[in-house]
């Protein structure tokens, strides 16, 4: 099962001002195209090429970096796309993710403090998640291209922290980028859709 670069699930300029038709432009054709690209090659050399990309980030986590780093990238932001749409983001929740978050999170406020907090703070590139970990949700941050698949959990959101990500846009200002993505951009349908199968 090799790794293919999707499309995106919308026009290039379709996030804007959020997030501009040329960060996308260089993220997708360029950077996970580049992952798809050296995963595949290093997934094949390692006899990994047939399997599921969340095989290979298991198999290759603490036994070969550089493909875990590339098939993480990969697995990351195939979903990073979908987690991303117009007119996305704010506090109109799915019912049932709304209750898991006020259950599990303190509410919506928590949620966006400590998700915005947990971007923030994670040093160098890295990610964001809200995931469910023993049936509960958590938020927590990974370096470079690692992701809570290692850490015994189902990511159902995550937001990219690397500087190709924003710095185009929003230059250093990382809290004002992940901001934007929490009150204009998440997809929270796909979050839905993610949570429902981390939980049935």
């Amino acid at each position: 099962m090799a790794f293919v670069l999707p499309e995106l699930p919308y026009a290039y300029d379709a996030l804007a001002p959020y997030m501009s038709a040329e960060t996308l432009e260089y993220h997708h054709d360029k950077h996970h195209k580049a992952y798809v690209d050296t995963g595949n090659k290093l997934a094949s050399e390692a006899g990994m090429g047939d399997l599921p990309v969340e095989d290979v980030i298991r198999k290759s986590y603490g036994t070969h970096q550089t493909l875990f780093n590339n098939a993480g990238q990969h697995y990351n932001h195939i979903h990073f796309w979908n987690w991303m749409k117009k007119d996305g983001g704010g506090t109109k929740l799915p019912g049932k993710l709304q209750a898991a978050i006020d259950s599990d999170l303190g509410g919506y406020d928590n949620f966006k403090s400590d998700f915005v907090a947990a971007g923030t703070t994670q040093f160098g590139s890295g990610w964001a998640w809200l995931s469910v970990k023993n049936g509960k949700l958590e938020i927590s941050k990974t370096p470079n291209g690692e992701n809570p698949l290692v850490h015994g959990a189902d990511p159902i959101l995550g937001v990219d922290v690397w500087e190709h990500s924003y710095y185009i846009d929003y230059r250093n200002a990382r809290p004002k980028y992940l901001e934007a993505f929490v009150d204009n951009l998440i997809n929270w349908d796909y979050v839905l859709e993610r949570y429902e199968a981390a939980t049935k």
